[in-house]
């Protein structure tokens, strides 16, 4: 029996000492009220990161939701207007457009194009300013029409003017171009100042360009497979195409499209124009430049290669000198009605200056031409000529030469008699004009009178090759380039409605945070004296 309770006595001893040795038992008390004398630091448990990045991924599917409702839900349809100020007549263009879900914008230009000309052009209001501006109400009340009033506010209108005010005085040019921007910033239509402006005759070559190679479907293609454009209008001649030779910077334009870049080759003649030309041919004969009309000179004659005879000019049908020299050119005035001569005397218009060329070659006048490359549509003047002889469109330019020679040499009488429905000074100037066109094309630029690289074109697949349609496709496409690389900036300006919808998501974001961290419990370790180990207790 002793030694049995001694045995349990030993057995109770070594309890007490076993559970002096266990480790430290933690036990979790809510809202516990301990007497601890000491306490560890609280330490806090971080909110979950998987509610974290779920509340961040709801906001921004909110976001984008109301993005696409807000603008899916506009009209993908717009409208822009370019107002063409050229040298014979204004024309205004107004393009309708769609804009993809990328922003992009697609063109229509057989559906969503309508035009309006009325004459003259701008640079006739020299010495009336204020029938420069009422010239554009008619035109302006033109897109009123064509463009719902609900988009007048946003719809971009430009005033782009070429050769007729280049030729102009920088001081007369701005003072016409003030009287329209009055009219254009009560327009209804979105207008700032810059955009009534006096394009560069580069420019307009380049705009001229980029609507042939779009319409003809090698815009954003191989640049060997673009086609160039010579384009003769009434003050200035445009040529640009691709070429792979070094040229001065002056003369050399670069432009993207796609994914591809265009070193291109881009210069306007001014005073190389038909109707400026055929002024000039006038003042040449009165001057005596002209070999056979220096001849005359002595027989107080002035012969014009370049006139059907039988013709008599009226003075009011001049545009240039004194009132005394028209008056004198008309009372010695005779229409020798003579190709040749006037191709010669066309050729002498064009290469005048060429003593001064300072480059390896200079087809016209003093100025740096590449060689021409690939294949050119000719287009404006020479269209109108080509369609007047009937020639076709390919046609070659031996066949303008023998339709030239027949019409100059026709009598005036007959020719009013065959063409009763023209103008007379429409019909008076395809003498000029085919001969004129010969001597820039092949006597200047050197083009082979069976060449058929060239085609005489206004329009292809029913669009036509107007200047200002380049000029909106670059302008489009580079506002869209805008659209993709600075959107947010975009979306906020674009639409204030967007703006609460954008608090609203960092609001939520906030408070989803602030309940995840108010709900989570926050733990602390407290040292119980009174049961002598340590406690876990939760705190809100």
């Amino acid at each position: 029996m002793r030694r049995s309770h001694a045995r349990n006595k030993s057995k109770s001893k070594s309890t007490i000492n076993s559970q002096k040795m266990d480790p430290i038992k933690l036990q979790i008390r809510s809202n516990s009220r301990s007497t601890a004398l000491f306490s560890r630091n609280p330490r806090q448990t971080k909110p979950l990161p998987s509610f974290i990045a779920v509340s961040i991924a709801i906001s921004i599917a909110l976001f984008v939701s109301v993005y696409i409702f807000l603008f899916s839900s506009k009209d993908s349809v717009k409208y822009s207007i370019i107002i063409d100020g050229g040298s014979t007549g204004t024309r205004i263009h107004v393009f309708r457009y769609r804009v993809d879900g990328d922003k992009n914008p697609v063109f229509d230009f057989k559906q969503g194009l309508e035009s309006l000309k009325v004459n003259p052009g701008l640079s006739a209001y020299a010495e009336d300013l204020e029938g420069a501006a009422d010239s554009l109400e008619e035109l302006l009340e033109f897109g009123r029409r064509k463009v719902p009033k609900s988009q007048w506010g946003e719809t971009e209108v430009r005033l782009m003017a070429t050769a007729g005010l280049r030729l102009l005085d920088n001081e007369v040019q701005e003072k016409i171009l003030e009287q329209c921007r009055k009219v254009l910033r009560v327009s209804g239509f979105k207008f700032r100042d810059v955009w009534a402006s006096v394009i560069t005759g580069s420019d307009e070559g380049v705009y001229a360009w980029v609507v042939a190679n779009y319409v003809l479907g090698t815009l954003g293609g191989n640049p060997l497979h673009t086609t160039g454009i010579i384009e003769l209008g009434g003050a200035s001649a445009q040529v640009a195409f691709f070429s792979s030779e070094p040229m001065p910077s002056e003369f050399s334009r670069s432009i993207k499209f796609g994914n591809f870049t265009y070193s291109l080759y881009s210069h306007s003649f001014l005073h190389f124009g038909q109707n400026v030309a055929h002024e000039s041919l006038r003042e040449s004969l009165i001057n005596g430049d002209f070999s056979p009309a220096a001849e005359s000179i002595h027989k107080e004659t002035y012969r014009d290669p370049c006139t059907p005879k039988g013709y008599l000019p009226e003075s009011s049908n001049l545009s240039f000198g004194s009132t005394a020299e028209k008056s004198k050119y008309v009372s010695e005035f005779q229409g020798r009605g003579n190709f040749s001569e006037c191709r010669s005397a066309a050729l002498m218009l064009l290469q005048k200056g060429k003593e001064k060329c300072s480059y390896d070659r200079c087809y016209l006048g003093s100025v740096f031409m590449p060689k021409l490359q690939g294949k050119f549509l000719a287009t404006e003047n020479f269209f109108y000529t080509s369609k007047f002889f009937r020639l076709h469109q390919k046609g070659c330019l031996s066949d303008l030469i023998m339709a030239g020679q027949r019409f100059c040499g026709e009598d005036w009488s007959k020719l009013k008699k065959q063409h009763p429905s023209l103008d007379e000074q429409d019909l008076l100037r395809y003498c000029f004009s085919s001969a004129y066109i010969v001597a820039l094309l092949h006597d200047s630029l050197e083009i082979a009178l069976d060449d058929d690289r060239i085609s005489f074109a206004n329009q292809v697949n029913d669009i036509p090759l107007d200047w200002a349609l380049g000029a909106f496709i670059l302008q489009s496409t580079s506002n869209s380039d805008v659209e993709h690389t600075e959107w947010i900036t975009n979306i906020i300006n674009s639409d204030s409605t967007l703006l609460p919808v954008i608090a609203f998501s960092v609001i939520l974001m906030f408070t989803a945070w602030s309940i995840l961290k108010w709900r989570k419990p926050q733990l602390k370790t407290v040292y119980d004296l009174e049961k002598g180990r340590y406690i876990v207790t939760q705190y809100r």
